[in-house]
């Protein structure tokens, strides 16, 4: 059996064993060791299981992820979060679909600080649903809004699939965190336009709400939310003007965020438990996904399957463009099966080669493939954070009205990714700046 042959057979065997839910990196790792041991010996493959583990997880940039998500898991359990939902909506309730346009901000704001689709995703499902529910929102809109607006936890910095697109491909993870602002803002605001634009022409899909606003109830919804734009602040401006890296930005994030619910006096001693033992859980989990990532490229690598991949898609797609649109339904359709983390390692080692050759700018295509994974995270039938509201909410509303509700979502992202696809500025503009 030639390599080319074992290296088509271990993919199929990964998407086989992830579409029965094996856990991706144990399958990353196990189907990596067999092709490796096929291809050259057992020996080398317990080699390679022995030394790649400890020399990624070494690696200096990694230490991001800890602190941003323990920035994260702070700002939620000291009560930095709380009152997102709820000035949002002081600010912006009597705007048609108000509630819903509320939803987005105050997500994309937590996400800014979760850094993770999924958990904003639920938070909003809890606070903000029940609220257009009783104020007799359609199910579709007020679960679809929701679903959609947790997905830019990946796209707003800091994300965890910037980190890991940026080690992977070799890419400056700063340069990426800027890349994600103006779409990220972009795709928030697309979305406002849309939920306001459909409320206006159809006020049944969203009742307007006749409550009644002082100035002093804006003021103190200001007052409210400063912690998330002074956490903000604190790690991109720190990016941005050069003062750190984003390692270091990442332990910047954490202090700042324990300095700030010190201030507020909402900080104990059972939070930073708390918030300790989730952030040690979600880097495990993040972490033998990677490794597992990594083995699997190895074994990729000795096989030629991405070289080989690479001319032949380019005998038929020899443009930028095509290539992106191949990439775009690849990554669609794996989006309805497959968690996003595991459809980026998992395709990034094939596609590189092909991309390089065609000289792709890697920062401006790792904002388009996070956006094509938040497009997978509400795509039928397996979108994640789908089922994270459904499971959320229990039998309040059914799953296909999530999915009714996401479908104009889904369609306001693809007008979003054509513009970025069309503009590639939008993506590079501020990383441009930063290089300057």
């Amino acid at each position: 059996m030639d390599n080319l042959t074992v290296g088509i057979l271990g993919v199929v065997a990964v998407l086989s064993l992830i579409a029965i839910r094996v856990q991706v990196g144990v399958v990353l790792g196990l189907v990596a060791f067999v092709g490796i041991s096929v291809i050259a010996t057992t020996s080398a493959a317990w080699g390679i299981l022995a030394s790649i583990p400890q020399n990624f997880v070494a690696q200096w940039s990694l230490s991001a992820i800890p602190m941003f998500l323990l920035m994260g898991y702070i700002a939620s359990q000291c009560g930095l979060t709380s009152g997102l939902f709820a000035s949002a909506r002081i600010l912006l309730g009597r705007v048609p679909g108000g509630l819903a346009s509320s939803t987005v901000v105050a997500s994309a704001l937590f996400a800014s600080t979760s850094g993770s689709s999924v958990a904003t995703a639920a938070a909003f499902a809890r606070i903000a649903v029940p609220e257009m529910l009783k104020a007799n929102y359609k199910p579709s809109l007020a679960t679809g809004c929701v679903a959609a607006a947790g997905t830019l936890g990946s796209l707003i910095p800091p994300s965890i699939l910037m980190i890991l697109y940026g080690i992977f491909t070799n890419t400056s993870i700063g340069a990426i965190f800027l890349a994600g602002i103006l779409p990220g803002i972009l795709s928030a605001a697309a979305y406002i336009l849309m939920i306001t634009v459909r409320a206006w022409r159809d006020p049944s899909l969203a009742p307007s709400i006749q409550e009644k606003t002082s100035r002093s109830q804006i003021r103190a919804a200001l007052l409210d939310i400063w912690p998330l734009p002074l956490l903000i602040a604190a790690v991109l401006g720190s990016i941005f003007t050069g003062i750190a890296t984003p390692t270091e930005a990442a332990a910047l994030g954490a202090l700042v965020a324990l300095a700030i619910a010190a201030s507020r006096r909402s900080l104990s001693w059972l939070a930073i438990r708390k918030a300790l033992v989730d952030t040690a859980e979600g880097t495990c989990t993040v972490l033998i996904i990677a490794v597992g990532a990594v083995m699997f490229s190895t074994f990729m690598g000795l096989s030629g399957l991405p070289n080989a991949f690479a001319a032949l898609l380019l005998e038929y797609v020899d443009s930028v463009i095509g290539v992106i649109l191949v990439v775009a339904v690849l990554y669609i359709i794996l989006g309805m099966f497959v968690e996003s983390a595991s459809i980026m390692l998992l395709t990034i080692p094939v596609l590189q080669p092909i991309l390089n050759s065609l000289g792709v700018d890697m920062i401006w295509f790792g904002i388009i493939v996070i956006k094509l994974l938040e497009i997978g995270m509400i795509t039928p039938p397996v979108g994640m954070n789908v089922f994270v509201i459904r499971s959320a909410l229990g039998r309040t509303v059914k799953l296909a009205s999530v999915f009714k509700g996401a479908t104009w979502f889904i369609v306001t992202d693809l007008v979003t990714l054509g513009l970025i696809i069309a503009f590639p500025a939008i993506a590079l503009y501020l990383p441009t700046l930063m290089m300057k």
